[in-house]
């Protein structure tokens, strides 16, 4: 049991920079809470550090989390994907800064490199796996599959920017949607959540693909806020101009 509370770690973790609401750090907290005394749970891509506070606080002592992110200053936000090695560096000073002041540093190893090259660094079954990187197709499968086959049997694994982001979406058609292994448990707006278990194929993808018509409505959201066209994106409910998760 943590020592603290949801309503105190989040509060912790509010004013950090990041894409993740109330609501999906309350789902990132229950899955946190379920990692055994022993247990694993990864993170791929911290930023600032906001969910890893949330998660790290919900920890049970003696679990173990680790937070993969290279800081290199790429992928780290709606159209910023090309690295820039001194932005990277700000980004590892204010995520360091921000558990600190959180006080869960003592509780997060943070691995300073790609996903696809930390994979061998990190020992242990996951129990509980955080996909939140690289949003291309490429990357976003390669961790979805990769570090998803590493999560246990009855593990979790979580997915965020899934029917949100085009890469991310595509690679979970690709890799979940229709196997056997990955049973589509829900979301919170973009942050989807699978537990590693048997489960029927036709079901669990037509769950999933219901979820499809909001996927729509991000990506048209997505294109009126990219092209200055705002009343697209006032149609489809969205207000402002922060990006859609």
């Amino acid at each position: 049991m943590s020592a603290v509370s949801f309503a105190d770690a989040f509060a912790r973790a509010e004013g950090v920079q990041g894409w993740m609401s109330e609501a999906q750090a309350r789902r990132l907290w229950d899955a946190a809470l379920r990692v055994p005394p022993g247990g694993l749970l990864v993170e791929i891509g911290s930023f600032h550090g906001r969910s890893a506070i949330v998660m790290a606080s919900a920890l049970a002592e003696g679990a173990r989390f680790v937070a993969i992110d290279p800081h290199g200053g790429g992928d780290r936000g709606p159209q910023e994907i090309q690295a820039e090695a001194e932005r990277g560096d700000e980004d590892h000073i204010a995520f360091n800064r921000n558990i600190r002041a959180a006080g869960v540093e003592s509780r997060i190893e943070h691995v300073r490199l790609m996903s696809s090259e930390a994979y061998d660094t990190v020992e242990g079954t996951i129990d509980v796996l955080y996909v939140d990187g690289a949003h291309r197709f490429g990357p976003a499968r390669e961790d979805i599959v990769e570090w998803g086959n590493r999560v246990r049997e009855g593990g979790t694994m979580l997915v965020h920017d899934s029917f949100s982001s085009v890469g991310v979406t595509l690679a979970t058609l690709a890799s979940l949607t229709f196997g056997s292994r990955w049973h589509y448990v829900g979301r919170t707006s973009s942050l989807a959540e699978y537990r590693r278990e048997p489960v029927a194929r036709v079901p669990n993808a037509l769950r999933q693909l219901a979820q499809l018509p909001w996927f729509a409505r991000n990506v048209l959201v997505k294109i009126g806020i990219v092209t200055g066209f705002k009343p697209l994106a006032r149609l489809m409910g969205h207000r402002g101009d922060d990006w859609p998760y």
